[in-house]
């Protein structure tokens, strides 16, 4: 797009893609478009899109649709080959908005799997960047913290991590406007030598480079670190980050259920929730996977949000707003400055 070309206000949505599809991700689409003045293109099956649509407001909204009847499935058995050879699947439709230069990001609930994939297709990976990676955000003591990888790259070389904990840095600092996020190797200990060689050697690449790459890295970080707000980013690989994930899922979800069920548990119990409710509203919303809509995946020409597959119309609605913020502030553009600085000059590779 020139200098001069208007710069579009939407966002592109997969409204096929999830467990709750077509009905909450209609619906975070209308809020969105409500609530942030924005636009969004619906990408699906459009008499099943015009049906949700029927029951909101939308009158003054901007929500296009691009009908297709193709979809990824949920449970593809081969997601990487579903999104090669569905190139019509409504996924890879909201990515080729972008890709076009007719939507800012885009946004899917759906097979998580083949949404990376798709955006590596469709959007192919940013000059020098060995390979794209999820960030995560987890709720701290004080406030949010990205793990990278959260589960795109099981298999990690340092050179990999490094570039990492530059995306997590950069999306940081742009996103939730961190001034020097603080840099953490998740490890089994805080001292430098800990850790197995992929983290060793990761620890030293990083030490080295830290003051070129203009990163903030305060050396190792424990997983207890991470609730407490040790660090802005945690870097590590896919395996381990997804595991970190589904704990933290796990661990929220056990906690809120058990404070729910004491505090209906008995009569003082329940006068003393009415006094303690509005703190508890805020505990839970902080533990809430839907406050932070989905986790962008980093290292890709453009911006694209994979939602958790059982998102509700709040969580898509959020999604929706991070993509506009992830392409409004460049963060793509900023990941290939940085990787500029190591001399990192070699082309993406092919998918």
């Amino acid at each position: 797009m020139s200098d001069g070309a208007r710069r579009p206000n939407r966002v592109a949505l997969d409204a096929m893609g999830g467990d709750n599809a077509p009905g909450e991700i209609v619906a975070g689409a209308a809020l969105a478009a409500r609530e942030y003045g924005m636009g969004v293109i619906l990408v699906g099956r459009e008499d099943a899109i015009r049906a949700e649509l029927a029951k909101h407001e939308t009158r003054g909204l901007d929500l296009p649709i691009i009908h297709t009847d193709d979809v990824i499935d949920m449970d593809e058995h081969d997601p990487a080959a579903a999104a090669r050879e569905k190139r019509n699947a409504s996924m890879l439709l909201a990515l080729q908005q972008v890709r076009d230069g007719a939507a800012l990001g885009a946004v899917s609930a759906g097979n998580s799997g083949a949404m990376m994939a798709a955006a590596t297709i469709v959007l192919r990976r940013i000059k020098g960047v060995k390979r794209a990676a999820l960030g995560g955000v987890l709720p701290t003591k004080n406030g949010v913290c990205l793990v990278i990888d959260m589960g795109a790259n099981t298999d990690c070389k340092p050179e990999y991590l490094q570039q990492f904990a530059l995306m997590g840095s950069i999306y940081m600092e742009n996103i939730f406007k961190i001034s020097a996020p603080r840099i953490g190797l998740l490890a089994n200990g805080e001292e430098e030598g800990k850790g197995n060689v992929q983290v060793q050697e990761t620890y030293q690449l990083l030490k080295a480079s830290a003051a070129t790459l203009g990163i903030n890295f305060i050396g190792n970080v424990e997983g207890r670190d991470i609730p407490a707000g040790g660090a802005d980013v945690v870097v590590c690989d896919g395996f381990v980050g997804n595991v970190v994930l589904k704990l933290s899922e796990g661990l929220a979800e056990a906690l809120i259920g058990m404070l729910r069920t004491q505090m209906t548990s008995t009569l003082p119990n329940k006068l003393a929730a009415a006094v303690l409710r509005p703190g508890l509203r805020k505990v839970f919303g902080r533990l809430d996977y839907a406050e932070y809509g989905g986790v962008p995946l980093l290292g890709i020409n453009g911006s694209a949000i994979i939602s958790h597959g059982r998102s509700n119309a709040k969580a898509i609605k959020n999604a929706l707003r991070v993509a506009r913020q992830t392409a409004e502030s460049d963060v793509a553009g900023t990941i290939a400055s940085g990787l500029a600085k190591l001399g990192t000059g070699a082309s993406a590779e092919s998918v």
